[in-house]
């Protein structure tokens, strides 16, 4: 058997034509941004868009990962391939992924229709990791049909996912919260499909009630939001979530949208890159300078933009000396 190559134009045709191990290849270059990341992130743009991203959040304890796990088992039987990107809290000593949900989505490791990717958020309050968004491409670059995607659960500051997923699922459980929480601005409001995990537990048909009440304040879609309820752990309303994810992508996701998203994604990129390469530039400039800077800036001298500002034009000087 010939050796394929191990360079990234090859790693990037064979991950188009969904290899798995090319996927998983793809995907560790990207985190840990090797040289051939930045190959593989433009080679794959022609190629985004064909996966249906499907964003699930909520609060710790409502039961994400075992309802994720349950959907992907639904996902599998109506024969849809499936990338799931669950991104779990960081270890306090070594800032990776502590693999709770990897190790609950276990059954599906034979299967190889189903890929499944654990993300450290890594302090991040957003509810994302910042390479959430690039691992998202990579697996929507391989072929997968769904990519469905689990914040870290932080409550309600996790509307990132608003910005990345074509829809969202926002789970809640019974009796997480008094009546006020249920109506209060965040997580909710970015919602497409609401749930209510953990339906054969008390309190689960108030809290339906509850939800269903915020949307009858509403205008426009968000009156229009379903509200159901699952038992993850027997499957019970796993077809109707499907089945919601479904009709939604056939109402929602319009050519527009995914220009638009696509949009986002290329902005996204840019802007990850330009951080980058700042942060490369600080490194460079003369550490007495940075710690100047902000020694003024403790004493109140000086304020933070301006700080950036004399900053920037630090880290411009030997561009410009390199280009004349």
């Amino acid at each position: 058997m010939t050796a394929v190559p191990n360079n990234s134009n090859s790693l990037l045709e064979r991950l188009l034509s969904g290899q798995a191990i090319a996927l998983a290849k793809s995907i560790t270059a990207v985190e840990n941004d090797t040289a051939q990341a930045a190959e593989l992130l433009t080679g794959i743009q022609p190629h985004l868009g064909r996966a249906l991203v499907v964003g699930f959040t909520g609060p710790p304890g409502a039961g994400k990962s075992t309802l994720v796990n349950a959907l992907i088992v639904e996902l599998r039987r109506r024969e849809q391939s499936v990338g799931v990107v669950a991104v779990d809290p960081s270890s306090p000593l070594t800032g990776g992924a502590i693999l709770g949900d990897r190790i609950r989505m276990s059954e599906h490791t034979r299967d190889p229709g189903v890929f499944v990717r654990s993300l450290a958020a890594r302090g991040h309050l957003g509810g994302l990791s910042p390479m959430a968004a690039r691992v998202i491409d990579v697996m929507d670059a391989s072929g997968r049909d769904v990519v469905v995607v689990e914040t870290v659960g932080a409550g309600q500051s996790e509307v990132e996912i608003a910005e990345i997923a074509d829809v969202r699922v926002v789970i809640s459980a019974p009796g997480l919260g008094d009546d006020v929480q249920a109506i209060k601005a965040g997580i909710l409001e970015i919602a497409d499909i609401l749930v209510v995990n953990k339906a054969d537990l008390p309190l689960a048909e108030r809290t339906v009630s509850q939800l269903k009440s915020m949307l009858s304040l509403r205008e426009g879609e968000m009156a229009e939001v379903p509200v159901l309820s699952t038992t993850a752990t027997t499957g019970e309303g796993i077809v109707a979530l499907a089945d919601a994810v479904e009709e939604r992508k056939g109402v929602a996701v319009t050519a527009e949208d995914r220009a638009a998203r696509a949009l986002q994604r290329v902005r996204r990129l840019l802007a990850d890159a330009t951080a980058q390469r700042v942060r490369q530039l600080i490194r460079a400039v003369d550490g007495a300078n940075v710690d100047d800077l902000c020694a003024q800036v403790q004493r109140g001298e000086l304020g933070v933009d301006d700080a950036a500002a004399r900053l920037l034009r630090q880290l411009q000087q030997p561009e410009d000396r390199d280009g004349a």
